[in-house]
């Protein structure tokens, strides 16, 4: 399905150096960034308590937040746990205060006559499993690095392979740079959405280098620039389209999913923009520059040279 359809290529490849140069940039900055202020943890992998209250009616979660905020405690995660009475409370650790001592202060401040509050459990979370938590996440990481470099060397061709990557980490990289800079907290969803980030945009990039095998197929004349471009302005109303929803959804979560999806929301946002401009400038610039040709991928291609007479079917569809 095509909401339009564009006549004439657009010359991509043309500024593909002036775009990976401003990547570039960027990429040094978020590495900066995440070298020199590095990432603000969550609970789940710096340690803390966590603590699952009971109201007697709905509760108020803006409200418990701000009871807890003016205790002195930051950072703090609050959010329903099953249904709109039982509250799910995870508070980073403060040095010479214990778990008890810490979950019964925040108790009392809870305590309300108009919607008295009791405590199910309280339990504390050590750096021991926040640093599990982090190697786990790193090799999580590792693992979809890797299987997606294995499934695009297998399906395409390894140079197609080498550019994915590089543009994948390069949006990686740049999320995880915004939540340096600006001290967002990363959290466990945080991960989960930078995860999906990379699938999402391995996705994109596959559409075009899949456009690009198809048009080395059909347009013989066209050089490999030409090639790339036409894939990708053939792309561009599928991508405006798909992206387009998907931004919508997140957008909800981003404005409607209050506190706890925020971050959540963020990273995904930022990864479909970047997801959307590595695939097209990063990754085929590079397969181009890696010298991407009609031969890397259609077995059995003739390489023509000067002077060979012309092929009657060159140029048509095959």
């Amino acid at each position: 399905m095509e909401f339009f359809k564009i006549r004439r290529d657009i010359p991509f490849m043309r500024h593909a150096m002036v775009f990976n140069l401003i990547s570039l940039a960027t990429f040094l900055a978020a590495v900066f960034f995440l070298f020199s202020r590095g990432l603000h943890l969550s609970v789940e992998f710096t340690g803390g308590t966590l603590m699952e209250v009971s109201y007697s009616q709905a509760a108020d979660l803006e409200q418990v937040r701000k009871t807890i905020g003016e205790l002195g405690y930051q950072d703090v995660q609050v959010q329903n746990f099953g249904n709109a009475r039982d509250v799910l409370i995870r508070m980073p650790a403060v040095k010479s205060v214990s778990s008890a001592q810490q979950s019964e202060r925040v108790l009392a401040a809870l305590q309300s006559p108009a919607n008295p509050v009791t405590l199910r459990r309280t339990e504390f979370v050590g750096p021991q499993v926040g640093d599990e938590l982090a190697t786990d996440g790193l090799k999580a990481l590792a693992f979809v690095v890797v299987g997606i470099m294995i499934y695009l060397a297998f399906r395409f061709e390894w140079k197609f392979s080498v550019a994915a990557i590089l543009a994948n980490l390069h949006d990686v990289v740049i999320i995880l740079g915004f939540f340096a800079y600006f001290q967002w907290e990363f959290s466990l969803p945080v991960l989960a959405a930078v995860l999906a980030v990379l699938g999402y945009s391995v996705n994109e990039s596959v559409v075009i280098f899949d456009r690009i095998r198809e048009n080395f197929r059909r347009y013989r004349k066209l050089d490999t620039v030409g090639i790339i471009d036409n894939a990708i302005t053939s792309t561009i109303s599928r991508t405006i389209i798909t992206h387009g929803c998907t931004q919508l959804m997140v957008l909800s979560m981003l404005v409607f999913g209050g506190p706890t999806l925020h971050y959540f929301a963020l990273a995904l946002t930022i990864g479909i923009l970047f997801g959307i401009y590595s695939s097209v400038f990063v990754a085929a610039a590079i397969a181009m520059w890696l010298g991407i040709k009609r031969e890397d991928l259609i077995k059995g291609a003739v390489v023509k040279k000067p002077g060979d007479p012309e092929d009657p079917n060159d140029g048509a569809v095959v």
